[in-house]
């Protein structure tokens, strides 16, 4: 694995070379340009986790390069301008465009070391944040105290401080990408990023562009292989992976490079592969649906999460976890759990694991009333027989808050059910809302309902 990698894009010899030794003695790796062209080059050859780009160059000034990676699909990653002949015109136009800072020349070597390591770690806060709204828990380590949770923590601990390839399994909802998350956060990789690519969730003739990316022209797209470099990358339900594009994924890590759709030049790997499934990849290579040198390569170590039920004396722990996260997190009412309430959980058969205690959780909050959740309470909630799809409670939404927050409660609450109803099938769920597709998807994204979780 490697450091943060920096492209400094200056026509002045001197300074390239200057500027390069300085971060490369700060352990930087780094790649230089002489001018707008060269730049476009090596951003085809690697993506970047940070550029350093002149204003005044001979064929193409920085601002007409940055606002054509800013028009393209957004800034590959933070530029950082530099001129010894700025203006604050060009300095709020560069801004404009997206750009972390502007620094001018001559540079102050201080101020420069600085300012990559406050936008480095701005890059990395944003990414992490998106990764909260996408998400409604982060358990940076995975709840319970039973036997098999502790044995199942203490052998992730062991597998994070060895860069090997992981096959997760386990049930849906289980919690697979909590853990492979718990594995990432262990590991020598845990500073670089962590990007979770949900195969199931991608369309067959995308799924090649989400893995590998894309070039036309001087337009670049990184695929998930290039945005988690020198980091994690999570295959999530690796067995929905197409035939063809397991043959792919196979040719790149035999090779150790790719090309992306459209390009002519190999793009080295430096990444963790962590892959999961709920299906049974034996049976899956034996009727001919996945590839058995693939199933190989991704099962150097396996790991199993067991499904809620077999560790189900963690029941009253993840009911208070979920209660503490919803209330402080989403400003739910604070209710607890009766001992009849949760000695009932406890011997539940979960056919929907941790993410359908979280979804009862949620939905009990928000529906309820009451400091105490009763033993009727939850029975109402779940349904009338085990393993039924979830009935919304009798209850109503807390009066006392604004409206615009009440109404949003309600809508996430009826979308969890539906979904939960149609185990993630969207087109089912929109007939049933009477919503139209494109509106419903963009009414779940904004409430940070993640669909393929469901499915």
């Amino acid at each position: 694995m490697s450091a943060p990698h920096i492209l400094v894009v200056d026509d002045e010899p001197d300074i390239r070379t200057l500027v390069s030794e300085i971060l490369e003695d700060e352990g930087y790796v780094v790649a230089s340009a002489q001018n707008g062209e060269s730049a476009r080059h090596a951003l085809r050859e690697r993506r970047p986790d940070l550029i350093l780009l002149d204003i005044w160059m001979p064929d193409l000034d920085g601002i007409s390069l940055l606002k054509e990676w800013a028009e393209d699909e957004g800034l590959p990653c933070p530029v950082i301008m530099m001129s010894g002949h700025g203006t604050v015109e060009t300095a709020v136009e560069a801004t404009r465009l997206g750009a972390y800072d502007f620094l001018e020349k001559p540079l102050s070597m201080a101020k420069l070391l600085l300012t990559v390591e406050r936008a480095l770690e701005a890059d990395k806060l944003a990414r992490e944040n998106v990764g909260l709204r996408r998400r409604t828990a982060i358990v940076h380590e995975p709840v319970g105290r039973s036997g098999a949770m502790q044995r199942l923590r203490e052998q992730v601990k062991r597998i994070a401080q060895h860069d090997t390839w992981v096959l997760i399994t386990g049930e849906a909802g289980s919690g697979r990408e909590t853990f492979a998350r718990f594995l990432h956060s262990q590991s020598a990789r845990r500073e670089r990023p962590f990007v979770d690519l949900g195969v199931s969730g991608i369309a067959r003739s995308n799924a090649s562009r989400e893995l590998f990316g894309s070039e036309e022209g001087d337009h670049i797209h990184y695929g998930s292989l290039e945005q988690a470099a020198s980091g994690t990358l999570l295959l999530d339900e690796v067995g929905d992976m197409d035939l063809e594009v397991q043959g792919a994924l196979l040719g790149a890590l035999d090779t150790g490079s790719f090309l992306r759709v459209g390009g002519t030049e190999p793009v080295r790997i430096d990444v963790r592969i962590i892959a999961a499934t709920q299906r049974n990849l034996e049976d899956e290579v034996r009727a001919g649906r996945f590839r058995e040198d693939l199933f190989y390569h991704l099962n150097v170590v396996p790991l199993h999460v067991p499904a809620l039920r077999e560790h189900n004396e963690d029941v009253p722990e993840l009911l208070g976890y979920y209660v503490d996260y919803f209330a402080t997190h989403e400003k739910l009412p604070y209710r607890r759990f009766s001992v009849g309430a949760q000695n009932f959980l406890r011997n539940y058969p979960w056919p929907g694991n941790v993410r359908e205690l979280k979804n009862l959780v949620q939905r009990v909050l928000i529906l309820g009333a009451g400091d105490e959740i009763s033993q009727d309470d939850v029975e109402n909630a779940l349904g009338a027989a085990p393993g039924a799809p979830a009935q919304p409670m009798e209850g109503l939404v807390s009066f006392d808050q604004p409206l615009r927050q009440a109404r949003e409660q309600f809508e996430k609450a009826y979308l969890d059910y539906q979904l939960e109803k149609h185990a993630g099938n969207v087109s089912k769920m929109a007939k049933e809302a009477g919503m139209e597709r494109t509106h419903l998807y963009r009414k779940l994204r904004s409430l940070g309902i993640e669909i393929k979780e469901r499915r």
